[in-house]
């Protein structure tokens, strides 16, 4: 338990002044009478009215610290605990090369991809993922993580043109390796996204392929779009021209085959969601995970207790203490 703004509690100090003043005016507050002599009322018990006055008084000092303290909002600490979950390691590489603004899907390859892989992050919310970006030269966006909003903030935040273009699949493969290789799961997996033939990067596709079969991760690799004459268009839609446009399959097959993993074929929307429902059905294994509880408000059982004896205060008052005019 803790205290949002402990200062507050220094308004309590304003219960002394209010408890010597009571004391003061209570001194000089008694009806007098004065007689030849008053042994005759010196054993008798104070009127039953006092106590309850007096009583009255105290359940006003309640209301005011009651109050104060629910001021300064006394609040539950965030506790800290690991559990054991179902999941698994998973990187996703997306190619970010010119050729994915091609608008043989709609609205174009690159934007259909962040589509579906935010959907598929959002359908995997017990696994460790993260996220490389390629095109001439490689990216790491994001290590991995269990953090869902941060992790669909980066894919949506992807953005062409960051990076210099052209098709580096082995560079990319390499950077999510390096990603990935840190993860606790026992299944680790790459899904790897391009459109092109790898033309650019200093590591070759198969070499990198045959780092991630060394360190036991699986390699999904899916082949976006139609081979042949696309149309291109730049990211603001001003202007377009045609691409020739080839997926080296036998290399992304070959990476997939040394790896463990699976090849697909994505050339609509349609179909590259059904490859990414297919993916989703990856092994899982039980991963150790931090977990991290929110702080919770617990000012209202205290305004609950202002109320309670403020209102027993005004009953009181206007019924056994009631003045008659």
């Amino acid at each position: 338990m803790m205290l949002h703004n402990p200062r507050m509690l220094w308004l309590l100090l304003v219960l002394v002044p209010l408890t010597a003043w009571y004391v003061w005016k209570q001194r000089n507050s008694r009806p007098w009478l004065g007689i030849s002599s008053a042994k005759a009322f010196v054993k008798l018990p104070l009127p039953r009215k006092i106590w309850v006055m007096h009583f009255c008084f105290l359940l006003q000092l309640l209301a005011v610290a009651a109050l104060i303290v629910a001021l300064a909002r006394p609040q539950t600490t965030d506790s800290e605990r690991t559990s054991r979950i179902v999941g698994t390691d998973i990187v996703l590489a997306i190619d970010i090369s010119g050729s994915m603004s091609a608008t043989d899907f709609a609205p174009n390859r690159f934007e259909a991809a962040k589509q579906t892989a935010t959907q598929f992050v959002n359908n995997r919310p017990n696994d460790n993922m993260g996220l490389v970006v390629f095109a001439g030269e490689s990216l790491s966006l994001m290590p991995l993580t269990t953090d869902r909003a941060a992790l669909v903030n980066a894919v949506q935040g992807i953005s062409m043109g960051a990076l210099d273009d052209g098709t580096a699949i082995g560079d990319g493969l390499s950077s999510a390796i390096n990603r990935i290789a840190s993860g606790k799961a026992k299944s680790k997996s790459i899904i790897m996204l391009t459109d092109g033939t790898n033309n650019a990067g200093n590591v070759p596709p198969l070499t990198a392929a045959a780092i991630a079969k060394q360190k036991g991760i699986k390699v999904y690799t899916i082949g976006v779009g139609t081979n042949g004459t696309v149309q291109i268009t730049d990211p603001y839609g001003f202007s377009s021209t045609t691409l020739e446009t080839k997926i080296d399959e036998e290399s992304l097959k070959s990476i997939a085959a040394t790896t463990g993993g699976k090849y697909f074929r994505a050339k609509d929307e349609k179909m590259l969601r059904k490859v990414f429902d297919e993916i989703d059905s990856l092994e899982k294994t039980e991963l150790d995970v931090d977990q991290y509880t929110q702080t919770d408000e617990n000012y209202m059982p205290w305004v609950w207790i202002a109320m309670g004896a403020w209102s027993l205060f005004l009953l009181l008052r206007y019924t056994l203490l009631r003045r008659i005019p």
